[in-house]
Formats: structure tokens, sequence, C-alpha cells
């Protein structure tokens, strides 16, 4: 692949080094004890062994190293040279492809999906009773983001119904806690309001975090109950609990003209399970040391792992061939997005925000929302100097000398 000739040496790739990396090094030294160990050590609280974890594991050893494949990449002007390893491409488990794919995803969220109007994060905790659950029974997952709760009516202001507005959703799962314990949760991003038919948008008084919380509890139980996973009156015990364990929050709120803030949340809701920077590995004392994200609480701190228990419970949120971590809904579900694309294959003015927001006839904030042009994702994925610029803030077609 050759390239114009070279104009500043300003931030200038360096390929990484992946034998430097600390999970690199452990997974190559250990991954091979821990498999042939897993079935009479961890098979009792992990489950079976999945297929998938070979693939994944196989792939990112070999990401980043030139004998797996390379591209060469070469300046005209200069002939200034060099070799661009392939990467694995995993989903959630290599940190380097990982954050390429959520640059991507990012950037689709901003030229397609997300209106600009303004969103709220809501977080869906399960009590740890049902935690095992979704571990044994992987399809259960996507059971999990198909069971979200109606958001409830406002507590005051306009009483709105499902056929007044549609409300936008994204929901993105997460398995993993601050220590990669196994914790499943659901982060959703939701537009603080909804969408009428005509296209304009409609602030809604705020919701009661108990309301949800109760419609959330009882959707779980039922799709449990429907699984045949517990008898009915099992169920019926749980809602009878003082402390649930489920619970939901709302606390995050993002301006509609934010839209970095936006691109932040939506990464950190599908962000990788291990993190680097919080990750130590001693080949020599064979020891594993993991910085916990929290400031307080029982999981703050550092905590020291035996190599092949961090393996187990790193591998363990290798999501499944083929299983969906995000879903849309609402207004943002793939269906209604190709319905409004087609019915505004015209030419559509847009009311201007601000004097909607401020306009004495109108009883709640109302914007008209205009659907941008269709994303290609093709495209997006061939960017890859552009992701890297987005990632790593260097530019990879700028000539190393």
């Amino acid at each position: 692949m050759a390239l114009a000739p070279c104009t500043s040496p300003v931030g200038v790739y360096r390929p990484r080094r992946p034998l430097a990396s600390p999970l690199y090094r452990l997974l190559s030294d250990h991954f091979d004890h821990f498999r042939g160990q897993y079935e009479d050590v961890f098979e009792h609280e992990y489950g079976r062994w999945r297929r998938v974890v070979d693939t994944v594991v196989g792939r990112y050893l070999d990401c980043g190293e030139l004998e797996a494949g390379f591209a060469r990449v070469r300046w005209a002007g200069c002939a200034a040279e060099y070799l661009l390893a392939f990467s694995c491409k995993t989903r959630y488990f290599c940190p380097s492809c990982h954050a390429k794919r959520l640059a991507a995803w990012t950037v689709w969220l901003d030229d397609e999906l997300l209106a600009p109007v303004p969103h709220r994060q809501m977080v869906f905790v399960v009590p740890k009773r049902l935690r095992p659950y979704f571990q044994w029974r992987r399809k259960l997952l996507g059971d999990f983001l198909a069971s979200r709760p109606e958001p409830p009516p406002p507590s005051s202001g306009p009483r709105l119904t499902r056929e007044d507005v549609s409300v936008g959703i994204v929901l993105c799962i997460q398995t993993h806690g601050s220590l990669l314990n196994w914790q499943p949760h659901v982060h959703a991003l939701v537009t603080d309001g909804g969408f009428r038919p005509d296209g304009t948008f409609v602030s809604m008084p705020a919701h009661s975090t108990e309301v949800l919380t109760e419609a959330f509890r009882r959707a779980v139980l039922k799709l449990f109950v429907d699984r045949e996973l517990f008898e009915p009156e099992v169920a019926d015990q749980m809602l009878d609990w003082m402390h649930s364990g489920f619970s939901v929050h709302d606390s995050v709120w993002l301006d509609r003209d934010d839209a970095a803030a936006h691109a932040r949340l939506a990464r950190y809701c599908a962000r990788c399970p291990v993190s680097l920077e919080r990750l130590e590995y001693d080949a020599q004392t064979g020891t594993v040391e993991y910085t916990s994200d929290k400031d307080d609480g029982p999981t703050a701190g550092r905590y020291t792992f035996e190599p092949t228990a961090f393996i187990a419970r790193l591998v363990a949120h290798i999501p499944d061939k083929g299983q969906a971590l995000q879903r849309y809904y609402g207004y943002y579900a793939n269906r209604t997005r190709g319905e409004r694309r087609k019915a505004l294959a015209g030419v559509v003015e847009p009311i201007d925000g601000d004097a909607a927001m401020n306009g004495a006839d109108l009883s709640l904030s109302e914007v008209m929302i205009v659907e941008p042009e269709a994303f290609n994702r093709a495209e997006a994925r061939q960017r890859w100097a552009e992701l890297l610029r987005l990632v790593y803030e260097v530019d990879p077609l700028v000539c190393p000398r």
C-alpha cells in the first residue's frame, strides 16, 4: 500500500508491542495449564468449557504478531515503510481491538442513531441469587436484554401513553464487576423524553426510580418463571423480600448539545471487561495484581490472584459467537428507523430547537428531529486510520521519518 509523500513527523504511529502486555504474558505462560485443569478445578463454578474460549484466546495470542500476517505501508516520496501486523478483532477480550470496535460504534451512534436531545443513563442490577443462572445459561443474557420494563408514566404533567410518544433506548449488557467478578447488569442510554409521530421531541418530567425498579423486578422474575428456572411460588417469595436486590440507578443526565459526553458514556457502557492499566503480572512470583475501579466499598483496592484463577474470571466474560450485547428499542429500533427513513425521503425543514423550547404555546419542550443520512458500516470498518486517530491520538498515515 503506497501513500503520499511525507509532510510532518508529528503524531507518528508506532506499532504496539503485544509481547510487553501483562495480559499477553499471563495467557502465554498459564493458559495451557489453565485449560488442562479447568474441568477439575473451575467447571463447578464457571460452567462447562466453551469452545469459543479456545478460539478467542488463540486469536488474541496472534494479535499484533507479524508471523500471523501483516500489511506493508510505504510512502511514495521518501520510500519509508513499516509493517502493520493484523489484529485479532475479538470482542470484549482484546483491549486494543475492542477499543477500535468501540470507536467505530460511537461514530455510528453519533452519525446515525442518537438524536440531538437530552439522554439519561440507567443501570439495571439483579440480586446475587439470580446471577449464576446467566453464567450457566448464556442465552438467558439475551432474554435479559429483552425483558426491559416499560418506562412508567411521569408523576406530573400531561399523561402521555405509549401511542403518544416513542422513547429511544440503547441497551448494553455487561457481565463483569470491578474485579472481573461475574455480575450481569444492563446499562441503558435513554432519551429523556419521547418522540411524537410527527417527529417532535417531548421532554417529560422525571419518573420514579422506585416504580421503575418494581417493574424491572417483576419483568425479570416473570422471565425466570417463563423459562421454568424456578416455580411461581419462588417468584412470589422474592416479591415479598423487603430488600429485593433489584435496583435501578439513573443519576447521570446528558445535555442534548454535549455529543462528547454521549460518546464517553456509550464507550463506558460497552467497555472491555479487563483494563491493562489496572493489571500487573509478575512472572517470577507467578502472581496477578488487579486494581478495582471503585474508590470505596467492599470491592475497592488492589487484589492479588493466582494466575489460573484470574484467567478463569477473565474468560467467563467472553461472549458466545453471535451473542448480541447491544439492543435498540423504541425510537432507536431498527424497524422504526427504517420506517422513518422511508417517510423522510423528501426534504424536511427542522424546527428551531431553542424557539420551540421557549414557545408560549407549548406545554412541554418540543423539537423536530431530522433523520441523518444512512451510515455505511463497511466504510467505518475500513477507515482503520481514522479509528487509530480516535483511539490512540496518532496518525498511521504520517511518515515515520
